[in-house]
């Protein structure tokens, strides 16, 4: 009888512990690789680098670089890689660090010219360097263009490198590091939603508009006390637009808006002899000369030159440079008018290119203008809104045939994306759609809870918050007249209104980002 082998078994799984054991010693020899490793110059560099990115001092000093400029994304990309550093930091140094104790590599294989840093007393995983790193390139990403994101990745992966190659860390702390930053930086999305360039309007190759290299047929309306010009010390927006275009586009005819002249009549006699009509100004300022577009059916240019300059950045003209370069590129772009209408004369419509607010938000319109004179329209804006707050009352409304008692209510032309009390973006301007949102409430408003709905930036809040979208409303007021502000502008209106969307009515002129 022969004795044959034994088959053999199911093959074993390794334990977690052999796992991690074998991760240990790929991490340390990867260590050893790079410790051993020479890259000629890079022992200048990347030891000063890693030391200047100590406490986040690199990454916020770039921040402030990208915050010195006037343009919005730069901006905003710089205040979202901070914010996710605040997400990362806590994350890695109160959680990680206390979580697994990993000691610091043994930095025998390291040559001493690299080794120019204080020896950390910190636990080693996972990297807060990196972390920080790849928290703040993620933020600047969501935001910025690729020629502004680009150098700041290649600037996180160089600190994270120097973490390896000046022997602070081992590989999978900085790996832990970035992953962690990674996902802080995406976090930022849900309290704060990351906006498009620019909003997607409707266009057709074929419809161009007539421009002329040097601005011929440009007819170019300026509202002069449009912008943030503080008593004439400092030249406004307007003005410092205006050099511009006189600048770049020296044939264009520029029509400045005297004290005493009815607005709507200088732009109507723009709009007669222009081949394009150029606004610059607020959304104010805007919305008249889209009335005047709408009329003459020629092309409107927005260039910014107040405040806040929602409508020109929503379909991608930030500053006067990209409005003259989205009058040269000339394509025409088709974008949704939102309207309000009395039910008794529904001709007589009045149109807003942005939103539509009643309630509270006119009440602070209104104060603001009171005090903007003798205050400021900063100040005046701060006092008005903590007035309104402590002393506004709801508004009886109708709205679709049903009965509410409203504390603040916003209708913008075509979805927003933010969740605020004044959202400020949109993906599309040519959806067709309202987007209605409510505060209704009962007898008394909960004023705290409502400060706080406010400052956040979430209305949801505040009970009795509503939120939907709609092809039309129908508002009626039991008083008789209704308070609404169009574009920031406050009117009277009677008391039973409509509103509606006429969809890709205004011909823009747009910016290459926005198709």
């Amino acid at each position: 009888m022969s004795i044959g082998r034994v088959p053999p078994g199911p093959r074993r799984r390794p334990s977690a512990r052999v796992l991690l054991d074998r991760l240990g010693r790929a991490d340390r020899q990867a260590f050893d690789r790079v410790a051993s490793a020479r890259l000629p110059g890079l022992e200048y560099v990347l030891p000063r680098l890693s030391r200047l990115a100590d406490h986040g001092v690199l990454w916020f000093t770039t921040a402030g670089v990208l915050g010195l400029g006037r343009r919005t994304r730069p901006r905003r990309a710089a205040l979202r890689g901070a914010l996710a550093i605040a997400a990362a930091s806590p994350a890695v140094n109160i959680v990680g660090k206390q979580a697994f104790r990993r000691k610091r590599p043994v930095v025998d294989l390291v040559p001493p010219i690299r080794i120019r840093w204080k020896p950390p007393t910190s636990h080693a995983f996972p990297s807060g360097h990196s972390a920080s790193a790849a928290a703040f390139a993620t933020g600047v990403a969501l935001e910025a263009s690729p020629l502004v994101a680009a150098p700041v990745a290649v600037l996180a992966a160089a600190v994270a490198f120097s973490r390896v190659y000046t022997g602070a860390h081992y590989p999978g702390d900085v790996l832990a590091g970035v992953g962690i930053g990674v996902l802080a930086g995406f976090g930022t999305r849900l309290v704060w939603p990351a906006r498009p360039p620019a909003a997607r309007v409707s266009r057709t190759e074929s419809e161009q508009a007539q421009v002329n290299e040097d601005g011929r047929g440009l007819v170019a309306v300026v509202n002069p006390g449009s912008g943030d010009g503080s008593a004439g010390i400092l030249p406004s927006n307007a003005e410092l637009a205006v050099s511009l275009l006189e600048l770049e586009l020296p044939a264009a005819e520029i029509v400045r808006i005297e004290p005493d002249e009815d607005v709507d009549k200088v732009f109507e006699r723009a709009a007669e002899r222009a081949s394009v009509l150029g606004v610059v100004g607020g959304d104010g300022t805007v919305n008249v000369g889209a009335r005047a577009a709408l009329k003459h059916d020629v092309p409107l240019l927005v260039v910014p030159g107040g405040t806040f300059n929602h409508f020109a950045k929503a379909h991608g003209v930030n500053d006067p440079r990209e409005a003259v370069a989205a009058y040269r590129n000339g394509q025409v772009g088709r974008v949704d008018v939102a309207y309000v209408a009395p039910a008794s004369a529904p001709d007589e419509e009045q149109i807003f290119l942005n939103t539509a607010s009643f309630g509270a938000y006119t009440e602070l319109v209104d104060r603001r203008e009171r005090l903007e004179r003798r205050l400021g329209k900063w100040p005046a804006t701060a006092v008005a809104a903590v007035r309104t707050l402590r002393h506004s009352e709801p508004v009886e409304v109708v709205m679709d045939g049903r009965e509410h008692r409203v504390w603040l209510a916003f209708i913008g032309n075509c979805a927003y994306g933010a969740r605020g009390a004044a959202p400020s973006w949109r993906k599309r301007l040519d959806d067709g759609r309202l987007d209605v949102r409510v505060v209704a409430t009962g007898r008394r408003v909960p004023r705290v809870r409502a400060v706080v709905a406010v400052v956040v930036g979430h209305l949801p809040l505040i009970p009795g918050y509503r939120a939907w979208r709609a092809g039309g409303l129908e508002l009626a007021t039991p008083d008789g007249a209704l308070r609404l502000a169009r574009d920031g502008e406050v009117s009277s209106l009677p008391g039973a209104v409509r509103v509606g969307k006429h969809p890709r009515a205004l011909r823009v002129l747009r910016s290459a980002e926005g198709s």
